[in-house]
Formats: structure tokens, C-alpha cells, sequence
């Protein structure tokens, strides 16, 4: 996903409720880094949840237009709140198989943030999964899918500031290790 300016993208990535949206705007504002909000999400919010297999490769789509307009406006970092990888694995939890478009895209990130399911699920009306083994299914498939890609990720867990310490210092090593 990177440029030839080498901007460092990190992708937020994982089950519902774990709290990406909330770290990546706290990413954003500790880096000064534009946020690519969850397009997902947006749809959501505008037209419900009953997603059709077309609805997702629009978000992913539409997710992957917004990411490399940011980027053509970053320089050092970009914040990802996930992206067409986390919508595959939403094709996974909802109809058991996926487009074929998300096999053909390859623009991930230089570096992804797996969150972990240990904070507690909370409905908000637009989350569908929230059943203690439904949960660790979307994990595992997030991670799964990040394995299959072969990306670059770690897992972050912890409450309140600890997650986002952790973080930062995965980002930090992820950084150093850098090509």
C-alpha cells in the first residue's frame, strides 16, 4: 500500500468491538497521521445490516479508494480502521465464502494491528456477533486471514491506556524492522 514517499500504513484489523475505531483515531492523533474511517461501518449506519455479498465488495471497494486518496495526501503515516482483508473475513462470518473480487486485491498495509477479543462486546446497533463463540470464530478468521496473506501483524490486547501502549510499542518494533 505504501508509496515511493514511504508513508508506514497500519491497519487496524479484527472481530467487532474490539476497539479499533476508538485506537485508531488515538494513532491518529499521537502520529498527526490522517484516519481512513471504517467504511463499513458508514454503510452500516446508513442502511442497516443486512448486507448482500455485492454490498460488501462495495465497501471493500469503496474502502480501498478511500485509503489510497489519503494516502496520496500522507506522508510519514497513515491510520487504517480496517479494509477490504476484515471485510473478506465479514463475507466469511455472514455467508461462509466470499466474492471473488477480494482475492484480486492486494493493496494491503505495510503493517496491521490484530485487537483481541478481551474487552467486553457492546451492541450498538450495527454489530451482529456478539456471542462469546461467535466471537472467538471472527477472530480467528481475522487472524487466519492475515496468516493466508502473509502480512506483516501482531496481536494487541489489554484495557484503557494499556492497549494503546501496547500498540504503540508493537508499532514502534514493527518499525525498526522496517526495510
Amino acid at each position: 500500500m505504501s508509496d515511493t514517499r514511504h508513508t508506514f500504513t497500519i491497519c487496524l484489523h479484527g472481530p467487532e468491538s474490539t476497539g479499533k475505531s476508538s485506537l485508531a483515531k488515538q494513532l491518529g492523533t499521537h502520529f498527526g497521521a490522517e484516519v481512513v474511517p471504517e467504511y463499513g461501518r458508514i454503510w452500516c449506519e446508513q442502511f442497516g445490516t443486512n448486507l448482500s455479498m455485492a454490498d460488501l465488495v462495495t465497501i471493500g471497494q469503496t474502502h480501498d479508494s478511500m485509503t489510497w486518496e489519503a494516502l496520496g495526501r500522507s506522508d510519514r503515516y497513515l491510520v487504517v480502521d480496517t479494509d477490504p482483508l476484515m471485510t473478506a473475513v465479514w463475507a466469511d462470518m455472514i455467508f461462509g465464502k466470499r466474492d471473488p473480487w477480494f482475492a484480486g486485491w492486494h493493496a494491503t498495509a505495510d503493517y496491521y494491528l490484530l485487537l483481541d477479543i478481551d474487552l467486553p462486546w457492546v451492541d450498538d446497533g450495527t454489530r451482529l456477533f456478539g456471542a462469546d463463540m461467535a466471537r472467538k470464530r471472527f477472530f480467528d478468521l481475522s487472524r487466519a486471514e492475515l496468516e493466508r496473506r502473509g502480512v506483516r501483524y501482531d496481536v494487541i490486547g489489554g484495557k484503557g491506556p494499556a492497549r494503546f501502549a501496547n500498540a504503540l510499542a508493537a508499532i514502534e518494533a514493527a518499525e525498526r524492522e522496517r526495510p
